[in-house]
């Protein structure tokens, strides 16, 4: 245990940001795994575009690696790409 009072701040603040981080990644994870669930262009698209701006934030932060971002944004993109538009039913 600390003794110092600068050093239980300083557990304090770790503590707080540690959780921060943590619940920030989760966020990210499940907004990926949002997108790779997605069935259709047209339900991933939006999902897409707010996890890329997700990860845009999070690198700019420092939380994740800006080339980690950009690989992630390019594969969930990539994998949009392929994925079929929804037909209409003609009647």
């Amino acid at each position: 245990m600390a003794h110092h009072k600068s050093a239980v701040k300083r557990i304090r603040q770790s503590r707080k940001r540690n959780e921060r981080n943590k619940a920030q990644l989760s966020r990210l994870k499940t907004m990926v795994k949002k997108v790779r669930a997605s069935k259709t262009k047209q339900e991933a698209e939006p999902i897409l575009r707010q996890t890329t701006a997700l990860l845009d934030r999070y690198a700019a932060k420092g939380l994740i690696h800006k080339n980690n971002a950009s690989n992630k944004k390019r594969k969930l993109t990539l994998y949009t790409n392929s994925l079929q538009e929804q037909t209409q039913k003609s009647e």
